[in-house]
């Protein structure tokens, strides 16, 4: 691949937001002239007016600039116009933004009232049926022709309503004809959306914002970075961009898959608008966009602009600027590394739990990282999120550690201990270097910044194939540097494992999660990382402490599982809800993952309604979808397996597929876990 074909933001190492046109939505512009945005949707059934008012209201107040309500039907969209009324009546100008599957006549009715319209072009004008079908150039071209025909309605009516259009490409519902020529690619993601966009250039219409969403990080971010080369390539207009990690979740893993996908491109100098996705009320979803787009774009931006100010092209320590990826920035592939003990080459990503700051002195301080001890049997047990690795730094373990756990000391600390095979030591750069220093016979680590990263030290590391390199990140901008440190060891054929790691402040759990799911996550989709971590910071209390720990290691195992490098446990892929959800979306998917969380690798959609399902849960292996009242459609992958369960025995009877499939196993009691 050439290199202007990698090239899809100003620089990978010194912060610019992308230059984009401006959208008028309403009163509000959207674009980088502006902050960027943040939306989110309503969840209340769209002919409850008051309800939707209401809760519109709820999601403004939390921080929304932009309200999306969906509008399935006529009906829907007819409504649309009486709770735009009744929020104006009640003093609140916030833009509307109709949400459209399937119904070309709902969304030109919807763009005569409100402020935005969004489409999908993956079922705008197309219908799914699961075919591969073969197209001839001839064939395909009468094929967009039709597009065209169905599309171009709305286009006059946004051109002459002055009405914003989203075109907004989801990973899981590409048409059967995008999918037969392209594949279930970014790349098909990407020319879905084009296809409407060549319409809407042709007919000199631009107030255009575009999405390229799917529940798979990974796949997002490549989406969203093609999308931008291919503008650039084919010369059209720099159109602002819609983040988002569509069918996210709840909690924890739905703030961890959003951050990976959204902090990553917003530390590109990617997006203008953002919506998190997540199974909760949709207010809650606000504040969490904030403190993305605070940590990811804002301080940032200050920091870039605090040093060009100072007449100092801005540098994360010392990379070079570099505006082409030396990787293929659209496609996932491990860095190349030698083994050393269960490091690199073809093994998982390792979890090492910082116990630095923490004195152990019992068995009962591992439980926080997933090791229990059984006093009766005198045994260890270990759940799915034990930790790989302890490091302990200058005071040891005072007890036997369980097979499979091993200790990591600082090197003047490890030369002391009985018991050097047992225990691994931890060099900085300066003893790395020291010619009488003693190693371990299997496993070593030495921690480099990335200022440390010089030649002498490259030529010295490289020597030493028994060595496991921790990258440790010292600026806020982590994820930049630890991206340059990855192309730095790119540039110098370093093939050694490398351990990503970074020490963080006091701050909230759910920052703590969206910041290191942004740090870590954008360099591990990009194929480099063959471990985590993650340093806590210096509090007072030890339990305060051992409580942050458990939040540190079940946010590394769900970093590791949101960049598809390590499945830990089940994943749910769950719809945000909106006004076409047919059962309570929140207690339906606590109620699955309460009896469906123990099976480990195995991907659950769960979606309100046909439109989220089957296409977009893609990524599944089985699916719960609502299709009528008390009415559910279990799925296998995107094959309907039972149609019409009632919502009574839908659970049950998820299970029983699952079992049918051989992935079932009762789920063992650990009461030492709690």
């Amino acid at each position: 691949m050439q290199d202007f074909q990698k090239k899809y933001c100003h620089s990978l190492t010194e912060y610019s937001r992308r230059i984009t046109n401006q959208v008028k939505i309403g009163d509000l512009y959207l674009g980088s002239d502006y902050p960027i945005r943040v939306q989110s949707m309503t969840t209340v059934d769209t002919m409850d007016t008051l309800g939707s008012v209401e809760q519109s209201i709820r999601m403004i107040e939390s921080g929304c600039e932009l309200v999306r309500i969906t509008a399935p039907s006529v009906k829907e969209a007819q409504n649309l116009e009486n709770i735009k009324n009744e929020l104006r009546r009640r003093g609140y100008n916030t833009p509307l933004v109709a949400d459209i599957h399937f119904t070309p006549n709902a969304a030109e009715l919807a763009a005569r009232i409100v402020e935005k319209v969004r489409i999908n072009p993956g079922n705008y004008a197309d219908k799914k049926r699961f075919e591969v079908i073969d197209y001839t150039e001839e064939s395909y071209q009468v094929e967009l022709e039709r597009i065209r025909e169905r599309f171009m309605p709305l286009v006059k009516i946004c051109k002459e309503y002055g009405t914003a259009m989203r075109i907004g490409t989801n990973h899981g519902s590409l048409s059967d004809r995008i999918l037969s020529r392209y594949g279930d690619t970014p790349l098909g993601m990407v020319e879905s959306a084009l296809e409407f966009l060549r319409i809407c250039e042709d007919e000199n219409y631009f107030n255009i914002v575009i999405s390229m969403k799917s529940s798979n990080p990974q796949v997002m971010v490549q989406a969203y970075r093609l999308l931008v080369q291919r503008l650039e390539g084919e010369k059209l207009k720099p159109y602002p961009l819609h983040l988002g990690v569509t069918e996210a979740g709840e909690g924890e893993d739905g703030r961890i898959k959003s951050s990976m996908g959204i902090g990553t491109l917003l530390e590109d100098g990617l997006g203008d608008t953002v919506r998190v996705s997540l199974t909760e009320d949709p207010e809650f979803e606000a504040p969490v966009a904030r403190s993305l787009i605070t940590k990811s774009a804002d301080l940032r931006e200050k920091e870039s602009f605090e040093i060009k100010k100072n007449n100092s092209a801005f540098r994360t320590h010392n990379s070079e600027l570099i505006e082409v990826s030396p990787i293929n920035p659209y496609s996932y592939s491990r860095r190349e590394t030698f083994e050393v003990g269960n490091f690199g080459a073809l093994n998982v990503p390792r979890v090492i739990a910082d116990f630095s700051k923490i004195e152990v002195e019992s068995h009962d301080d591992l439980k926080p990282i997933g090791h229990f001890y059984l006093p009766l049997p005198d045994k260890w047990r270990m759940n799915d999120l034990g930790a790989d690795y302890i490091y302990s730094g200058k005071k040891s373990v005072p007890f036997m550690l369980p097979n499979g756990l091993k200790e990591i000391l600082d090197y003047d600390v490890w030369l002391t201990q009985s018991d050097l095979q047992n225990k691994l030591p931890l060099f900085t750069v300066e003893e790395f270097f020291n010619p009488a220093k003693q190693l371990h016979q299997t496993i070593n680590f030495v921690e480099v910044s990335l200022d440390e990263l010089t030649p002498a030290f490259v030529e010295h590391v490289k020597e030493y194939k028994n060595t496991v390199i921790i990258a440790k990140a010292k600026n806020a901008a982590a994820m930049v540097e630890l991206r340059s440190f990855y192309f730095q060891v790119l540039k110098f054929s370093i093939k050694n494992p490398v351990i990503l790691s970074k020490d963080y402040e006091a701050i909230s759990e759910s920052d703590f999660q969206l910041f290191a799911a942004t740090d870590f996550g954008g360099v591990l989709i990009e194929g480099f990382g063959d471990g985590i971590m993650i340093g806590l910071p210096d509090l007072a209390d030890k339990n305060e402490k051992l409580e942050r720990l458990k939040t540190v290691n079940s946010t590394s195992f769900g970093i590791l599982q949101a960049a598809r490098t390590r499945m830990s446990k089940t994943e749910y892929i769950s719809c945000p809800s909106c006004g076409r959800t047919l059962f309570d979306l929140q207690e339906t998917t606590a109620m699955i993952r309460k009896r469906t969380d123990h099976l480990k690798g195995v991907k659950i959609g769960i979606m309100g309604c046909i439109v989220n399902g089957p296409g977009e849960m893609a990524d599944a292996d089985y699916g719960y979808v609502g299709i009528g009242k008390d009415k559910i459609a279990l799925y296998r992958g995107q094959t309907v397996m039972k149609k019409s369960v009632h919502a009574d025995n839908a659970v049950d009877e998820l299970i029983e597929l699952i079992k049918e499939d051989g992935r079932w196993f009762e789920q063992e009691v650990l009461e030492y876990a709690e």
